[in-house]
């Protein structure tokens, strides 16, 4: 047999077997390229919506801020005052953020933010642009900030036994925290046992 006609009688063999195979391998070839491709648009449209739904959650939240505000406190009060200190303590542990100012001169803190004198005590704070003067509790700061009133700021007059910084064993006197606008009126802001005691000018 010569050398061509033993190539001739070899490809006559191998080329039914060749030919389906080669076909078998574009058809797998093109079906995994195709399956890729879907994929890698699927992931990048699930990607592109992530995104896009993230950013609108963004936007949501700027358009509609949060309720809950920082509770940043200065307080004014007499380098002597120590129920001031107890009073400042007593903001700490209810989670404000305190900026402790002493000063000489507590009488300009108060005229310069507008405290009646007969709604004085020993110190003046500022908190989140509310004026609060004396022991007022926490708790009713962290109200006056969540219903924002149309006021001045809080206030419990003189230094009632009991009151937040004002503690002296079991002894609570009864006390009123007032609120007082920049109209001169005075309301009952909240009541502790107490049938409003109230001084006035």
């Amino acid at each position: 047999m010569s050398h061509k006609q033993f190539i001739y009688c070899w490809q006559k063999r191998l080329l039914p077997i060749l030919i389906p195979t080669a076909v078998r391998v574009a058809v797998i070839i093109c079906l995994t390229a195709g399956v890729l491709g879907i994929w890698g648009s699927t992931a990048s449209i699930s990607y592109a919506h992530a995104q896009l739904v993230s950013s609108h959650r963004g936007i949501q939240n700027q358009q509609t801020p949060s309720k809950s505000t920082a509770l940043n406190a200065t307080v004014y009060h007499s380098p002597d005052c120590n129920c001031c200190g107890g009073w400042i303590d007593h903001l700490k542990a209810q989670g404000f953020k305190i900026t402790d100012f002493p000063t000489p001169d507590i009488e300009t803190v108060k005229q310069k933010y507008n405290v009646p004198d007969n709604l004085s005590s020993c110190h003046t704070a500022i908190v989140n642009g509310y004026v609060i003067e004396g022991h007022v509790p926490a708790d009713d700061i962290k109200r006056l900030l969540q219903e924002e009133p149309k006021v001045i700021g809080l206030s419990v007059p003189q230094m009632p036994v009991g009151t937040p910084g004002m503690e002296m064993e079991n002894r609570k006197d009864p006390f009123s925290v007032f609120s007082f606008d920049r109209n001169d009126s005075v309301t009952v802001f909240n009541n502790y046992g107490s049938s409003v005691i109230f001084m006035e000018n």
